[in-house]
């Protein structure tokens, strides 16, 4: 069974800082395209951040672009997005998300292109 764990949320200030985990039990990890997509009440889920197979490219929507840094370590089958300069409007449920695509070096931006989702993880920024 295909899972995806995220950890790493909570409640921060405006201004901080935290860092999110995706514990994959893909196999093998190194072959899947990882991303991170949020959602708040009310809202359409959104594309956070993409990374291709190598972690050698990775892709960001202007709203978080220079704040927000997506890796992976593929010893580890874990990708991480750390976020910097919180803003209240960060707030929401983060998924981590998978896609198999072997032998590529793409990244991919829409929710339909993932077919393996995590439960999310909550992050709330106070201002």
């Amino acid at each position: 069974q295909v899972q995806l764990v995220e950890s790493g949320g909570g409640l921060v200030q405006a201004g901080g800082s935290l860092r999110l985990s995706c514990a994959a039990s893909l196999r093998p990890f190194s072959s899947y395209i990882m991303g991170w997509f949020r959602q708040s009440p009310g809202k359409e889920r959104e594309y956070v951040a993409s990374i291709s197979q190598s972690g050698g490219n990775t892709d960001y929507p202007d709203s978080v672009k220079g704040r927000f840094t997506i890796s992976r370590d593929n010893a580890k089958n874990t990708v991480y997005l750390q976020m910097n300069s919180l803003k209240p409007e960060d707030t929401a449920v983060y998924y981590c998300a998978a896609d198999l695509r072997p032998g590529s070096s793409r990244i991919l931006r829409a929710s339909w292109e993932y077919r393996y989702w995590g439960q999310g993880t909550q992050v709330t920024v106070s201002s």
